[in-house]
Formats: structure tokens, C-alpha cells, sequence
């Protein structure tokens, strides 16, 4: 069996194949506020950008928003206590949750540190059910560390397991949604190390802070927890009859087909996305592909090679067999061309979103402490209220860059061009 054939059929093992997937399953919604909160790997902006990207870019006329309160070195209990402070302040109605990776203190599994864990998670259940949030309880990823062997699951990791069952078990106690990220991120490391002479680590970052590679499997990983629906557009063509057979999720206009090639003019609902920065974790597990479902399917051409542009950019090469059984060009759109800048204007929007929120006002404000020679000079309810209304005033400026993450969604007509290849 060849190498991408036993990956593909790992991942689809691991992640499952979300395909069927439909809207009504997914686990956000339109007109969604949503918080996530959790720890320094969701504070890097990585994961959690990457889901929002996900979401948005799939349903690009949804109005939701995505706020991250993730704090370097929290644990359960400390989300929980700030609660109030970090999460109803943004009034969510959707919340992810995704702590654990410091809650075991980097040791063997003990009760001393179990209990406390349980206990924040289950604060937050609490205050969470209290303002009706719907809540995804998110397993935290083992570490990816240079230990050899053909397993990961050594050490801390097997810490992590029996903190991802308690996470489960909250969620059912509390009939929120479960995401298990531990082990499909798991079996993808111990696929690599089966393959690999001598291991090294390829999720980027540090063991316990992955980079892109490592938090885009993360971020998948909890999409599919979450019934993220992988289909962006799909459309059929009979060129001998010059019909459009099928599509889904598109309109199409102004067809001329033959046997010698087809152009059309077509409309997606929604754009393929993966962050070009995690490229190095696709040899290792077929995310971009899985999470985008891009088909097109052209029968009756002459035989032969063709070429597709869009808007006059040539974007890949295929047999007329290979268009008659129908391909998916979610990792050819993305390379170049212009559904290729809309998701990069996207990400960039979604990005100077997020680092405006972090750095002006929850690292800016909500987290800067106050020495206490201040409120001799200022009164502390005085201070306080100065501290709130800049908070509010800062808001109003996350609202217009949600806008504008927004416009940078606004879907447009592309031209089509199946002809045959020199």
C-alpha cells in the first residue's frame, strides 16, 4: 500500500471524514458571539485563528464573532475565577474550553492535581449553563517531544489521557459537546514516528507549544469534534451536451462547452482555507483535503491533458480521465490565483483582528496590573470606571475589524477556463 494511501486512511481513522457533514450539525451558528478560552497554547492565536478562519470562510455570510481569552500558565481554576471578567464580558452565546496542559503540573497522574482540574471545569460548566453558553469541552494535545520510540503516549502524555476522560466527563455531566483533539493529534505523531529512523518532532514549536503544523491538526481536530462541514462547492458538467449536471453550493453562468473544453462563470457560497504555514504537517495527515471538499467534474472531453484557470490564472493540470471521475482542487486553489489572495486577505483580516483585541485591550488593559501607589493618588472605583470605559471604547474598535474580516469575505463571480494543455 502506498505511503498517502495508508496516511489518508489513518486520518480518516483518527479525524474522521467530515464530508456529510451539514450545517445544521456544525457546532457554531450564525449570529454566534463566540469565547475561547484556555491556557498559553490558546493565547499564541494559532489554533483558535485557525478555526475562525475555518468557520468563517465556510459560511462567509454568517455574522459571528470570535473572541480568544487564553492566558499564558492557566489552568481550570483559574479560568474559572475569571470567568465574569474574561468570557461574559463579551456576552458569548459559544464557548470553547480547552485547558489541561498545565493543570497536571508535568508529572505522573495524581489526584492532588485531577481534583483541582474537575473542579474548574466544572465551576465553569456551572457559570457557563447559568448564562446559557453552549460549550465544546476541548481535550488538550499531547506533547511532541524527541523521546524515541514508536508511540508518543509515554510520560506526561499518558497524564494527559486521563485528564482528556475527565474532560469528557464534564461534558456529559453537563450534556456540553465533547472534542477529543488528544487522540486523533496522537495516532498522526505516532504515524510519523513509525516512519521515521530516528524521530524529530514535526508539529514545529516546542513540545508543548506546538507551531502552525502542530495547531492546524489541532484546529482540525476540533472542527471535526465540532461537525465542521468540509464541502465548499461542487459542480458537474457534460460537455458533449454543454449542461451543467449538478451543483452544489455555486451558481453557475454563461456555460460554452465542447469535447475541446469548457468556460463558465461561477459563485461559491464559501472559500476552501488552510494556513500555508502548516504545509509541513500534510505529508503527515491529509487535513487540507479533508476539511476541503472542492469537486469539479467535466465528461466528454476529447482524450488528453487540460489545463484550469480561474480569471485567466492557470492553476493546475489534469487528464480528461481524471476530470470524467471528478477531482477536488481545494490544494490547487489554494496555491495560487485569486480564490488563493481572497483567503490570504482573509486570514490577514481574521490575524490583525485578533492581535488588536490581545495587545490593546486584554493584554493592554484587562490584564495590566495597577501598583498599588495609584489608587493612593486615584481612587480604586474611579480607576475602575476609567478602566471599563476604555474597554468599551477599544470594543467599538474590534467591531469595525470584525467588519472588515466581513468584507474581506465578500464572495465574487470567478471565470472558469477548462482547456486543452499545450
Amino acid at each position: 500500500m502506498k505511503l498517502s494511501v495508508r496516511l489518508a486512511l489513518l486520518a480518516a481513522s483518527s479525524l474522521g471524514l467530515c464530508s456529510n457533514s451539514i450545517a445544521e450539525d456544525f457546532f457554531f451558528r450564525d449570529g454566534d458571539r463566540v469565547v475561547m478560552i484556555g491556557d498559553s497554547i490558546t493565547e499564541q492565536h494559532l489554533y483558535s485563528n485557525y478555526v475562525e478562519m475555518w468557520t468563517v470562510t465556510r459560511f462567509p455570510n454568517w455574522k459571528i464573532t470570535f473572541r480568544n481569552v487564553g492566558i499564558g500558565g492557566d489552568r481550570s481554576v483559574g479560568g474559572n475565577s475569571r470567568f465574569t471578567r474574561d468570557v461574559l464580558l463579551h456576552k458569548p452565546t459559544a464557548m470553547t474550553v480547552d485547558f489541561g496542559m498545565n493543570d497536571g503540573s508535568y508529572r505522573e497522574f495524581s489526584e492532588q492535581t485531577f481534583k483541582p482540574y474537575m473542579d474548574g471545569l466544572q465551576g465553569m460548566a456551572d457559570q457557563a449553563k447559568a448564562a446559557n453558553i453552549r460549550t465544546a469541552w476541548v481535550t488538550p494535545q499531547p506533547l511532541d517531544n524527541d523521546e524515541q520510540g514508536k508511540t508518543a503516549l509515554t510520560g506526561y502524555n499518558q497524564t494527559l489521557e486521563k485528564f482528556s476522560e475527565g474532560v469528557k466527563t464534564i461534558a456529559e455531566t453537563n450534556s456540553g459537546t465533547f472534542v477529543d483533539q488528544f487522540h486523533p493529534y496522537l495516532q498522526v505523531l505516532d504515524s510519523a514516528r513509525s516512519k521515521e529512523d530516528k524521530y524529530n518532532r514535526i508539529t514545529a514549536g516546542d513540545a508543548v507549544h506546538p507551531g502552525p503544523p502542530g495547531q492546524a491538526l489541532m484546529a482540525a481536530s476540533i472542527l471535526k469534534g465540532l461537525n465542521f462541514p468540509a464541502l465548499v462547492a461542487s459542480i458537474s458538467i457534460d460537455a458533449t451536451q454543454s449542461k451543467v449536471v449538478s451543483n452544489e453550493k455555486c451558481s453557475v453562468e454563461r456555460l460554452e462547452a465542447s469535447s475541446k473544453g469548457v468556460k463558465f462563470q461561477k459563485l461559491d457560497q464559501s472559500l476552501p482555507f488552510f494556513p500555508e504555514d502548516a504545509a509541513s504537517i500534510l505529508p503527515w495527515t491529509p487535513i487540507l483535503d479533508e476539511l476541503n471538499d472542492y469537486k469539479i467534474q467535466v465528461t466528454g472531453l476529447e482524450p488528453g491533458k487540460y489545463q484550469i484557470r480561474i480569471d485567466s490564472v492557470a492553476i493546475a493540470e489534469f487528464s480528461s480521465e481524471s476530470l470524467a471521475k471528478g477531482i477536488d482542487i481545494s490544494a490547487e486553489v489554494l496555491k495560487t490565483g485569486p480564490i488563493a489572495d481572497q483567503a490570504k486577505q482573509v486570514k490577514e483580516a481574521v490575524e490583525n483582528k485578533n492581535r488588536y483585541h490581545h495587545d490593546q485591550i486584554f493584554r493592554g488593559i484587562v490584564l495590566t496590573g495597577v501598583p498599588d501607589w495609584v489608587y493612593d493618588a486615584v481612587p480604586r472605583d474611579e480607576l475602575e470606571t476609567k478602566k471599563k470605559e476604555l474597554i468599551e471604547l477599544r470594543l467599538q474598535k474590534v467591531a469595525e475589524l470584525d467588519a472588515m474580516v466581513a468584507k474581506s469575505l465578500k464572495m465574487q463571480p470567478h471565470l472558469f477556463e477548462i482547456v486543452q494543455a499545450d
